[in-house]
């Protein structure tokens, strides 16, 4: 009976471990795991591997020296380098050291699944990541855009890992958290949520951390922060993006080593909470800009989810409006055809969160009977009159045509490796990925040959 491939796993990192050590394992590998390159090699001397899996950037020596003294030991061992995009260029310099690829941060599973197949010799295929956990019935997920993310977020739940989720505002990033929480060993546990965009800098310390008596001008009384509360279960920090840099430090430190101080107390404090953020920002451009910590962004982006905007997933429209619907008239209203047809087209810059607020406007005006045009906010129809003498040109049509030739050809050329396509392209990665999303699900070839 042959034995599972064996692949070791070398990140300083907790969640990072955690992650890929409970999607590998569900997969059907056999796992170990190190905190420290000289862990890794002392496992390489006495254990035999298929694979490894290392990180670059860590404490001790690196990931690039752990390559290198590794294949020493083993010339052919096939290793795997997983690396930030400011590591992109010693990374692919690794490879003449032996490197087999890389994978950037935050990972795509999908991609991962697809190396570590070719690396340990098995067949080849579209991945199959497993299935599903069931939706609640007030989650509506008919696009395969948000098939993929609530896919992705089943696979991240059994883990420890942190998780950043992206997108613009009302896409339903909390709900993508709740599931998370739901769907995890935690769920048993608090889930403590905070808008760190609501709340002034100088509050929002004492909110996360607490306060002891005195510590400042009004504090009365002791106060338990957020992170306490969240012990043994799930804090989810949405909006991270406008936290202010010195706060940003702190959490740093939480993160890190699980340890952080009450305002006005020297005392360490423990917090196993399993961090969640989210952010409607580009935190990649504010890392750049020096307005987001790049050591705090790779800690909090172990993985990615990208929430689609409403109008990228038009199959989404009608169900959720459907939904909404019911919820707001007890099931008795429908649309009329002309309606429908003007909801499928508009494009929601809003998302979700504007649909579930026009469909609450149109329950109250047909009194629980026929959705009318004249039931809808006039801005929509107004809107739609102003985009769609363009939207629908020639000249508009063949530009996301002339957009998706281009991406794909640039995507045959560089061997389907997304990274140096997006590279090439000049744009980021996670667009490329969603962009790549809507052509599968519209038949174009997007993966390598025979996969």
């Amino acid at each position: 009976m042959n034995r599972a491939p064996r692949i070791l796993i070398v990140d300083d990192d907790p969640g990072q471990r955690s992650l890929l050590e409970s999607f590998l394992r569900g997969r059907g590998y056999a796992t170990l795991t190190a905190a420290s390159g000289e862990e890794a090699l002392e496992i390489l001397e006495r254990e035999p591997v298929d694979l490894l899996i290392s990180d670059v950037r860590m404490p001790g020596i690196s990931g690039l020296e752990t390559l290198r003294r590794a294949r020493r030991q083993n010339a052919l061992l096939p290793v795997l380098l997983v690396t930030a995009y400011a590591d992109i260029r010693e990374a692919v310099g690794a490879m003449r050291d032996g490197a087999l690829n890389y994978l950037p941060k935050p990972i795509d599973l999908e991609e991962l699944l697809q190396l570590v197949r070719q690396a340990t010799g098995q067949t080849s295929g579209r991945p199959d990541l497993g299935p599903r956990p069931e939706l609640p019935p007030d989650v509506i997920a008919v696009s395969p855009q948000m098939q993929a993310v609530f896919r992705d977020a089943a696979l991240v739940a059994a883990s420890e890992s942190r998780v950043l989720i992206t997108g613009e505002s009302g896409v339903g990033k909390e709900v993508v958290a709740d599931l998370i929480h739901a769907w995890s060993p935690r769920a048993r546990g608090p889930l403590i949520k905070i808008n760190c965009a609501a709340i002034p800098e100088t509050l929002l310390e004492s909110e996360l951390f607490g306060h002891e008596k005195g510590a400042f001008t009004g504090a009365t009384r002791q106060r338990i922060g957020r992170f306490e509360e969240a012990r043994g279960g799930t804090l989810f920090l949405d909006e991270i993006g406008d936290m202010a840099l010195p706060l940003q430090a702190k959490l740093l430190r939480v993160i890190q080593d699980g340890r952080f101080q009450r305002i006005g107390s020297n005392l360490d404090i423990h917090s196993d909470a399993r961090i969640i953020a989210s952010t409607n920002r580009d935190l990649e451009t504010a890392v750049r800009e020096g307005r987001f910590r790049e050591d705090l962004y790779y800690r909090l982006n172990v993985v990615e989810l990208h929430v689609p905007p409403l109008r990228e997933r038009p199959e989404d429209i009608l169900p959720l409006a459907t939904h909404f619907l019911r919820q707001f008239t007890g099931g008795r209203a429908r649309f009329a055809p002309s309606v429908a047809e003007i909801l499928h087209r508009y494009p929601w810059p809003g998302n979700v969160r504007e649909l579930r607020n026009v469909m609450e406007r149109a329950a109250l005006l047909c009194r629980g009977e026929l959705v009318l045009p004249e039931h809808l906010p006039a801005r929509i129809l107004r809107t739609l009159q102003e985009t769609e003498a363009t939207a629908g040109s020639p000249e508009s049509l063949r530009l996301e045509e002339v957009e998706r030739e281009k991406i794909l050809e640039t995507l045959q050329r560089c061997g389907f490796n997304r990274t140096e396509t997006a590279r090439v392209l000049g744009i980021s990665r996670r667009a490329l990925v969603y962009k790549l999303q809507r052509y599968r699900a519209a038949g174009y070839l997007v993966d390598p040959p025979g996969s």
